[in-house]
């Protein structure tokens, strides 16, 4: 069972520091982090490329592997003094209720780019579905849904993970570029001839999990792929 968490009113009354920075609570606090922790959703810099989201010269080739027309991240994965994307991602992975139901509410308000509303249905990265029933849920595939509701495009889940295939959490980049191809594919009945596909996930690193889903959407007959991550590493 989890612990309830205390509220941000009642945890500032009882002297409760910040789950975060651990400083003193203040008006901003939520899910049991100060304002300025949450300040630390920082956007990705101006200038980045339109494909692999990082800065680089626009004469050169992305130093990481694309396949799709449209790629970015809405925050920096290290923004923020703790870097808050580090913080959050693998605490909500554990089964963080307070922190997945405030990150979700921000992403409802997010500024999107133009062209996520350009494609014709929304997915996400797949997990395994164990560790969905694990952690009470798969975070991506939530981020997703929310994004099409606000896009007003259809939510298909659309690709699965091999069950042999490794998990990417926690290994270091090394090992998560060795991912190999058949790791992931399209579910039975994907039907995704001549569409146009925002794929979601929530944190972008190597890009090695988005090329193989990306892969394999191309491979099942998409057009078009654009990538949106909540979280991009720098």
């Amino acid at each position: 069972m989890r612990t309830p968490r205390l509220g941000g009113g009642l945890a500032r009354g009882l002297g409760v520091p910040c789950r975060g920075c651990l400083r003193s609570l203040d008006g901003a606090a939520e899910a049991g982090l100060c304002g300025r922790c949450w300040a630390g959703l920082l956007p990705l810099p101006a200038g980045r490329c339109p494909r692999c989201a990082l800065p680089h010269d626009a004469g050169l080739e992305c130093p990481e592997p694309v396949a799709w027309s449209h790629g970015d991240g809405l925050w920096d994965y290290h923004g923020g003094r703790p870097a808050l994307g580090a913080l959050l991602l693998p605490a909500i992975k554990a089964g963080e209720w307070g922190w997945r139901a405030a990150l979700l509410k921000r992403l409802a308000g997010a500024t999107l780019p133009a062209w996520a509303g350009e494609a014709d249905l929304v997915t996400s990265a797949p997990t395994f579905w164990w560790r969905d029933l694990r952690r009470g849920g798969d975070f991506a595939e939530d981020a997703g849904r929310l994004l099409a509701a606000r896009l007003g495009r259809p939510f298909l889940r659309l690709l699965r993970k091999h069950w042999r295939a490794p998990g990417q959490t926690g290994r270091p980049e090394t090992e998560r570029r060795k991912l190999p191809r058949k790791a992931i594919g399209l579910r039975p009945g994907a039907d995704l001839d001549g569409k146009s596909v925002l794929l979601v996930d929530d944190v972008w690193t190597t890009g090695t999990t988005l090329l193989r889903c990306a892969q394999a959407l191309t491979a099942g007959g998409a057009a078009d792929l654009r990538v949106l991550a909540l979280f991009r590493a720098l």
